[in-house]
């Protein structure tokens, strides 16, 4: 299969078992990849070695296979990436866009709830960007291990989200390299679509804000820039975003509950408009009904006693 611009990719992160919210993504990225006739691809992002686990990965895979969601390709693993990531870091350093930040988490969040002209709220206002050497020296000397940041210089970013409409953010510094020396995963994501060839972007609308970052990034390093489509989030029955403190959420959780995956998937096309309540559906089927026009632009609310109610 060819490259398209509409190639599509899901990249989740092995931290944990998926969960209806997880899945309901990977389903619609699914989707608007294979309505257009383009590749989809499946990414694992497990640069932080500390929160991500084999096992996770390997119940990704295996939920993903059950509910019908199949790929392009071997799967790629941003920790077999790293490399490349320092080598793009090395570049952006070498051109005098970043530099080295010892703020520490807290002082961080305390900065970014000041006021700042020309930032939005919450936005890092560059507190360690004008160091002196010896300021720098005295930080090092007391043992804080600098972060990476790229020198976005408030940059005002737009785009056309394909469900949110037109986008504007204003870039702050943000983070390329941690201070465990482990690539940000703004960095390595932009360097992944690109060179993947990733032509659409679907993922969860909790990102929407992150992306003008991500295309000031591409368009620093002269890669191509995709498009997005950021997709309602899945709440659980209290508001908040689905997890797993919610209860029966994964596949797992459900099927001990009576849910087979393609009962889930039934669940999930109806969340989507795409089938009945009940109604059983191949994936051939929903590509069929799919119209990437009609995605639902409000997010839906999971709950987890739907398991009785759809018990077969």
């Amino acid at each position: 299969m060819s490259p398209s611009t509409h190639d599509g990719r899901f990249a989740p992160s092995p931290s944990g078992p998926l969960h209806a919210g997880n899945l309901r993504t990977a389903l619609l990225a699914w989707l608007f990849a294979r309505h257009a006739g383009a590749r989809f691809v499946l990414r694992i992002e497990d640069l932080d070695r500390a929160a991500t686990r084999p096992e996770h990965e390997r119940s990704q895979l295996r939920d993903l296979a059950a509910m019908g969601v199949d790929w392009d390709g071997p799967v790629v693993r941003q920790s077999e990436r790293v490399d490349r990531y320092h080598d793009v870091i090395d570049e952006l350093v070498g051109r005098g866009l970043t530099y080295p930040c010892y703020c520490t988490r807290r002082e961080v969040l305390e900065a970014a709830s000041a006021p700042h002209e020309h930032l939005p709220e919450g936005a890092y206002p560059g507190t360690c960007r004008r160091l002196s050497s010896a300021q720098r020296a005295e930080r090092e000397a007391a043992g804080r291990s600098p972060s990476l940041r790229l020198r976005a210089e408030a940059a005002r970013v737009s785009f056309i989200d394909r469900v949110h409409g037109p986008f504007e953010g204003i870039v702050d510094d943000f983070v390329i390299r941690r201070g465990d020396g482990t690539p940000a995963y703004n960095l390595a994501v932009v360097v992944d679509d690109a060179e993947q060839g990733i032509g659409e972007v679907v993922r969860g609308d909790d990102l929407l804000a992150g992306t003008p970052r991500q295309l000031h990034l591409a368009r620093l390093l002269g890669l191509p820039e995709p498009s997005y489509a950021h997709v309602p989030l899945v709440l659980g029955p209290d508001g908040e975003r689905l997890a797993k403190r919610h209860g029966a959420v994964t596949l797992e959780d459900l099927a001990a509950a009576g849910m087979t995956p393609v009962t889930v998937r039934s669940l999930l096309a109806a969340s989507l408009g795409l089938a009945e309540p009940e109604e059983p559906v191949t994936m051939a089927e929903l590509l069929a009904r799919f119209d990437p026009s009609a995605v639902p632009t409000t997010a839906w609310v999971f709950e987890a006693c739907q398991a009785g109610d759809h018990e077969r």
